[in-house]
């Protein structure tokens, strides 16, 4: 159906099953963001006692290192470490901590706490190099990836840009002034830099959840009639659903086994998938008219022999079909070669019996 049809927002219904898949609105502009404003904050905290933490080691060390009869023995170098050890415990994993924390926060206040096992089974579409790097690095989403990246870094680098010109154009400011008090003018020029920095980054953010929130919806978007028909769903008794659904599928499969008879090869496991394809040279590659496994594979088997269509085992691509293609697609373009060499292994035997006939 075409994407002009679907006018209506999706139902809970549809939400729910698209959460399921992991199919939600995340922005990681928003996750970077929050991220980076705990560091820095953490980083602000914590940071005097993490100096002063690595110059009480390094003064440690050092005075160790004086005297090498202290640090050449092993209690000498388990000193050392514990040393080392208990600045990492007290500065640097607290700050990891609170990085984490906040990492852990966003996501769970975007999405909300609703574990899903489904994005993680297996998926053998997933496994085929030829549909990931074409899932990855599309024209669209490389040619979109990289103009969002692109805009990300002039808006955040002029940004920065407006707070440092006025403090390189008027050199003047620091001459005469005192270590001490310069230290207290480039602290206060850093963090003015990244004040106005982190308030465009999380102002970037926004902007990019919005339309992550509003790219999904008008992704799961349904027609009318789409919506009608799970509302009349939802309405029927569980009883009838289980059987207007077994009916469905009864239906689909008798349909799908009546392709059998005029597909042109199946391609078979040989024992446990079986793909019967069909190509009429109308359209630019071949379709699966039927699929299935071990039952059903049997009776498109079974099918095949009594109408004589042929039967090529071939494992690998058969399972490939069986997983990435539906019933009344094409093949994918990554299949089309092994395809290509069976369909014309299938018309050479054709003809050789009909030579000999």
């Amino acid at each position: 159906m075409a994407n002009d049809d679907k006018t209506e927002k999706a139902t809970g219904k549809k939400r729910g099953e698209a959460r399921k898949h992991g199919q939600v609105a995340k922005s990681t502009e928003v996750n970077g963001a929050v991220v980076l404003i705990a560091g820095l904050v953490s980083l602000m905290w914590l940071g005097p006692k993490l100096v002063a933490g690595v110059a009480g080691t390094m003064q440690t060390t050092w005075s160790m290192i004086a005297s090498p009869h202290e640090v050449s023995s092993a209690a000498g170098l388990h000193d050392l470490f514990v040393v080392a050890l208990h600045v990492i415990e007290t500065t640097v994993m607290p700050i990891a901590g609170i990085v984490l924390a906040a990492a852990l926060i966003v996501n769970v206040a975007q999405i909300g706490f609703r574990p899903s096992m489904t994005p993680l089974k297996p998926n053998f579409k997933r496994l085929n190099p030829g549909a990931g790097f074409k899932r990855v690095f599309s024209p669209k989403k490389v040619v979109f990836e990289g103009g969002k990246a692109l805009t990300k870094v002039a808006i955040v680098g002029a940004v920065a840009a407006m707070a440092l010109v006025p403090m390189l154009t008027n050199p003047n400011a620091a001459v005469g002034t005192t270590p001490s008090a310069l230290g207290g003018l480039l602290d206060s020029g850093a963090k003015s830099i990244i004040e106005r920095v982190l308030i465009a980054y999380a102002l970037i953010a926004i902007v990019d959840l919005v339309w992550q929130r509003r790219s999904l919806a008008k992704q799961l978007r349904m027609s009318k009639q789409e919506v009608k028909d799970e509302f009349k769903q939802t309405q029927l008794p569980p009883e009838v659903r289980s059987t207007l659904r077994r009916r469905q599928v009864a239906a689909a499969r008798a349909r799908m086994m009546a392709a059998v008879p005029h597909a042109d090869v199946v391609v078979t496991n040989p024992t446990h998938y079986a793909v019967a394809l069909s190509y009429d040279g109308k359209l630019p590659a071949p379709v699966v008219v039927a699929k299935g496994k071990n039952l059903i594979a049997a009776q498109i088997r079974r099918i095949a022999t009594e109408n004589e269509v042929p039967i090529v085992p071939d494992p690998p691509l058969a399972r490939s079909l069986h997983s990435s293609v539906e019933i009344d697609q094409m093949i994918p373009a990554e299949l089309y070669a092994a395809v290509a060499q069976i369909l014309a292994y299938v018309y050479k035997m054709a003809g050789r019996r009909r030579i000999a006939a």
